[in-house]
């Protein structure tokens, strides 16, 4: 198991990788079906209980809302692939949101706008 340190800046992402002796397949089967997923990644932690994206049997994608102030929000991404020993390499990868899609957007730009005296 080996684990990245923690990002310096917000733009890059946390890795986590781990090698398991369970096949591919039943790893799979604990990140992407509900009840399995809920025993160790519950649907409080999601912003919506559906993955974003799913390249089957390789990779899914969910996104994870904090569940105290300011609630920020981030995708974590679950990569699988068979090891060397016939296990799993279990990769997580967690990326902040952009700003943009984390925060309500202004519906005018909230400055003065300045006239001609007449």
């Amino acid at each position: 198991m080996s684990d990245a340190a923690k990002p310096d800046r917000p733009d890059e992402a946390l890795v986590l990788e781990y090698d398991f002796d369970a096949p591919p397949a039943k790893v799979w089967r604990a990140v992407t079906i509900p009840a399995l997923r809920e025993r160790w990644l519950p649907n409080s932690d999601l912003a919506g209980a559906e993955p974003e994206s799913t390249i089957a049997g390789e990779e899914v994608r969910y996104r994870l809302r904090d569940s105290e102030p300011p609630f920020r929000e981030s995708h974590v991404i679950f990569r699988i692939e068979p090891n060397e020993d016939g296990g799993t390499r279990f990769r997580i990868i967690q990326q902040a949101c952009e700003e943009q899609t984390r925060l309500p957007q202004p519906a005018n730009s909230n400055c003065r706008m300045m006239r001609a005296a007449a």
